[in-house]
């Protein structure tokens, strides 16, 4: 089990830093000049450029990038949004929201989703199983901020029972959460929906086979079977979505902080790609990166404890 879960810290490390190189560059080839703010001083301007060597080649400024990640962790300077301002600095004020928002949203997902999915399995055909199927297409059907949009008019202009948009100046992290509601409900919606789709079928195949009907010819009841037997052999597919759907959240947050005036990390994405801020914009997208890479290696370990075969083959 050592050596698989290294082999995937490996390989996560390598995909980061490939994605660090290409973002990079990618960032810094597109046609907008990193300097096109007339707020910027002159005197400011070429202390930035001495400080990111912006005078020398491409090859030399990508050198030095690296070498300041690796070891200092220093991702560059803002020269756009906020000129002179450490990158890690702007993350670290915009991360707080973000990560709540996220990680709020996922523990309302993966919970409801699996509750639904399960219902559904076991009142298969039935009039439940049909209005969580409803339900399950209307909201892998439509975009987040579609529902954000519906549930800020609805609770907010109909009926004002929550703020219209995120209280980030309240020092009360109950009543910040508080105003982050809304938008974590829109964001669950999806992924409550894909995991119970996903659920409800593998369920619906398993409870179908033989050693389900063997668990049932021993007396057990076919909650307990589905419970005991059932669930654990379908959370190997199950898993694979977690991907997709953290991600899925996470890209869905870009546009969703922007509805709810959330000050977190979407909204500073759109600001600093559209200011033309190359560092910023590269720093965000490593962090995206990152997230999005540590969730499959979570996926992969979980494989090989939910199901031995996947790490034996690993071995192999």
């Amino acid at each position: 089990m050592f050596k698989y879960i290294l082999g995937r810290i490996g390989a996560m490390l390598l995909t980061l830093f490939l994605v660090m190189t290409l973002s990079f560059w990618i960032i810094r080839l597109m046609p907008m000049s990193i300097f096109e703010n007339p707020e910027v001083s002159p005197e400011i301007q070429r202390k930035l450029e001495d400080r990111m060597h912006l005078h020398e080649p491409m090859a030399v400024q990508y050198y030095y990038f690296i070498e300041g990640i690796v070891t200092r962790g220093d991702f560059g300077t803002s020269v756009k949004i906020r000129p002179g301002l450490d990158v890690f600095e702007i993350l670290s004020t915009r991360i707080p929201a973000t990560v709540v928002l996220n990680v709020f949203s996922l523990l309302l997902s993966i919970p409801l989703g699996i509750i639904f999915g399960t219902w559904a399995a076991l009142k298969r055909n039935k009039m439940t199983d049909t209005v969580i199927s409803f339900f399950i297409v209307v909201f892998i059907s439509v975009p987040s901020f579609v529902f954000a949009s519906v549930l800020q008019y609805m609770f907010t202009f109909v009926w004002p029972i929550f703020p219209t948009l995120y209280n980030a100046q309240s020092p009360n992290f109950a009543v910040r959460l508080y105003s982050m509601v809304l938008p974590i409900i829109a964001l669950s919606l999806n992924p409550i929906a894909s995991i119970a789709r996903y659920l409800r079928g593998e369920l619906i195949e398993t409870l179908s086979s033989d050693f389900m009907l063997l668990a049932r010819t021993k007396g057990l009841t076919n909650t307990e079977a589905t419970f005991k037997h059932a669930f654990r052999n379908s959370l190997v597919p199950i898993a694979n979505t977690i991907i997709p759907m953290i991600t899925g959240i996470m890209g869905g947050s870009l546009v969703i902080e922007k509805i709810f005036s959330v000050n977190g990390m979407g909204g500073q994405l759109i600001d600093s790609i559209l200011g033309g801020d190359h560092f910023l914009t590269v720093a965000l997208l490593i962090f995206y990166s990152a997230i999005s890479l540590f969730t499959i290696l979570v996926v992969d370990i979980s494989y090989g404890i939910i199901d031995p075969r996947i790490r034996v083959g690993g071995k192999k």
